[in-house]
């Protein structure tokens, strides 16, 4: 059996999803018992009262958000792993849990510029690695398409200040930026509170200003409003990589620790960004209407109520804009809805499809299908049954 320490902010979802992936490997391996020690106790004790506890625990691994000054080889001298989770520079001589940071700024502006955007933000924290290579990622695929010059960055506010935040600078930062305007946040806490800012001084999200978070962390994107669009990595994956990597170290004491990569896997998307740019207000309309409807049956005479066009004509502008006809759009809409719902939640798949009022069951699996090749079913089994989290 594995002891582990987990000392870390279990108010947000990151170390939840990084868990599950761990105790998914240890169900088909080596059996985990998890300590969680919240962050107080360092800083009540410090390190060495951690030491000491984990000692006395006799635990084999302390994952941690260690802070850059902490000595963490106290923890290896006594033949304990220690990892390092959620830093603000990466440790050298110890194992990193980190990620493409570069590759998720990336996704991230190509979602914004295959939406038809032009001018693009970033807001982020100051002088923190993830945050500073996420903004490198976006900021260079906006280069790639020849609109560096549309692009402002916001990088003020200190990590240690989550809570806290001085909102004057932010709102004229907001005010100077054209619009509409994508803007990317370096992870879900900075989205949330950009929405909120927005919210509180009279601009439109997404019509004005478009958010996308990191993190998926369902919680707080659901908490915003509107609910906040997100970039999904594989955090579940990480957790089951950490395991594997412990337990080998464990059985064979001369290999060495190596970082874990958490890849991003796709944009997760909601209400704070989900209008194309569009100057037809026609169209932008029908797809409101679409997008706040997206559960329930949806026929463009529906939509022809609330917009003053005549059938052909929408239906031209409509696949102007989108390169889809309503039908189409609506219908991978659903899919892409539907198949978010898979992953973020553990309900059977046919009670996740009855959310989805007077569509037909059948006709959704086939569009599904169609779309991903594979079934709802095996769709939820390629993400997670390897690791024997949710099953069907």
């Amino acid at each position: 059996m594995i002891r582990a320490i987990f000392m870390t902010d279990f108010t947000e979802a990151f170390p939840h999803k990084l868990l599950r992936g761990i105790l998914g490997y240890a169900r088909t391996h080596q059996q985990w018992v998890v300590c969680r020690m919240p962050p107080s106790f360092k800083k009540q004790h410090g390190l060495e009262g951690v030491l000491l506890w984990a000692l006395k625990w006799k635990a084999d691994v302390i994952i941690a958000q260690f802070e850059n000054t902490d000595n963490v080889d106290i923890f290896t001298e006594k033949g304990i792993i220690p990892i390092a989770q959620d830093y603000v520079r990466p440790f050298k001589n110890i194992s990193n849990i980190t990620s493409d940071y570069i590759r998720t700024g990336a996704v991230a502006a190509e979602f914004f510029l295959n939406n038809g955007f032009r001018h693009f933000a970033f807001y982020g924290y100051k002088d923190v690695v993830w945050s500073d290579e996420r903004c490198l990622g976006y900021v260079s695929e906006i280069r790639k398409a020849g609109l560096e010059q549309n692009f402002c960055a916001y990088q003020k506010q200190n990590l240690e200040d989550l809570w806290f935040y001085d909102s004057e600078p932010v709102v004229e930062w907001l005010q100077s930026l054209p619009k509409p305007v994508a803007v990317f946040a370096c992870d879900d806490n900075q989205g949330n509170k950009l929405a909120e800012i927005c919210k509180m001084n009279g601009f439109r999200v997404p019509e004005d200003i478009s958010i996308l978070g990191v993190d998926n962390d369902e919680t707080m994107c659901s908490m915003t409003d509107p609910p906040l669009s997100s970039v999904r990595l594989d955090i579940e994956k990480a957790g089951y990589q950490v395991a594997e990597m412990v337990e080998s170290i464990m059985k064979d004491k001369s290999l060495r620790p190596y970082d874990i990569f958490i890849t991003p896997v796709k944009v997760v998307e909601r209400s704070s960004t989900s209008l194309l740019v569009t100057e037809d207000n026609m169209v932008l309309d029908a797809l409101k209407y679409i997008h706040q409807n997206i559960h329930k049956s949806i026929a463009v005479s529906d939509i022809l109520k609330k917009v003053p066009l005549s059938r052909r004509l929408l239906e031209i502008r409509f696949r102007n804009v989108t390169g889809k006809s309503i039908h189409k759009y609506v219908i991978d809409l659903r899919v892409d809805c539907f198949s978010r719902q898979i992953l973020e939640s553990d309900r059977q798949i046919g009670e996740i499809a009855s959310s989805f009022y007077d569509v037909d069951y059948n006709n959704l699996c086939r569009s599904f299908r169609q779309k991903f090749g594979v079934s709802p079913k095996e769709y939820r089994r390629l993400f997670f049954g390897d690791q024997g989290r949710r099953t069907p």
